[in-house]
């Protein structure tokens, strides 16, 4: 079986966290194992993608940049009857931010949203009191790596009111409002590998700012967490990420409950460097699907 870890065009835009770099680990680590696989650009247009029985998704960054042409990438994939992991209708799903709608439906716990549309005229000033918050984040409803995500106050709202706005004529926005609990404790994730659980951690911004990113200077911890919360995570991979290799669970504890931030379906970096075992988790899983 041919297989393809798919990664993109790298322009120095986005880095990996660690100073080693996880595709690379992971590549020689299932190697090891005998399997044929190459890391392989997503919109390289020189790639035939039918050379390959099984794409997995690992690092496509930019693909928030480029999100017509990756989207037009997954139905090529489709049309050719390609094996993607994540499956495609899950990744065309998780690629806008307004699955979190879905996934609130569905009686899970989500961080307050509201969605803007692309075209609005809007006031910034007016969502302090609709998200019972002082401070409010901002990002595209497409989006990664903290592009176009502003932390806005009362007094900092009228200057970025004016930037959101000229932005809302080309996509749509998602406002959610600051969770202080991140700053203070920092954000979980938890990892799942074909839907089940293999390593957590905490994220947390440097003094300062607000988001978690390394890019930024945020830094991780490995945590061993209380069952509760893993179990409390699971229930997000099994109503949402079904048939997926890998999952990412974003999220914070306010009040002693967790509020979903992301479902990180599509290019999560999986801090294969903080468990022992998560590399072998992660190929069992893989067995799975090649199986």
């Amino acid at each position: 079986m041919n297989i393809a870890l798919v990664t993109y065009q790298d322009k120095g835009a986005y880095s990996s966290p660690t100073t080693e770099n996880e595709d690379d680990s992971l590549l020689k680590f299932l190697k090891s194992k005998n399997l044929k696989i190459e890391k392989v650009i997503w919109n390289d247009p020189q790639v035939n993608w039918e050379n390959y029985d099984l794409a997995i998704l690992k690092s496509p960054w930019d693909y928030f940049d480029l999100i017509t042409d990756f989207y037009t990438w997954l139905s090529d994939l489709e049309s050719k009857n390609i094996k993607l992991l994540n499956p495609i209708d899950i990744v065309k799903w998780n690629a806008d931010k307004h699955y979190l709608h879905d996934i609130e439906k569905a009686g899970l716990k989500v961080t307050q949203s509201i969605f803007l549309n692309k075209g609005e005229k809007i006031n910034l000033q007016d969502y302090f009191e609709k998200l019972n918050t002082d401070k409010i984040i901002v990002k595209p409803a497409v989006s990664g790596g903290s592009k176009n995500t502003f932390k806005v106050t009362v007094a900092t709202a009228e200057e970025i009111n004016l930037k959101l706005n000229i932005l809302l004529q080309e996509e749509d926005f998602i406002l959610q409002p600051f969770l202080t609990e991140i700053e203070e404790n920092g954000e979980w994730s938890f990892l799942f590998f074909g839907g089940k659980f293999s390593h957590a951690l905490l994220k947390k911004a440097k003094a300062g700012d607000f988001r978690v990113q390394h890019s930024f200077g945020g830094t991780i911890h490995p945590q061993n967490p209380p069952q509760h919360l893993i179990a409390t995570a699971q229930h997000y991979i099994n109503q949402f990420a079904k048939g997926c290799l890998y999952a990412r669970v974003d999220g914070a504890l306010v009040n002693n409950e967790f509020l979903l931030m992301e479902l990180e379906l599509i290019e999560p970096f999986l801090f294969l460097n903080t468990e022992e075992k998560a590399l072998e988790n992660y190929y069992k899983a893989l067995l799975n699907y090649i199986d």
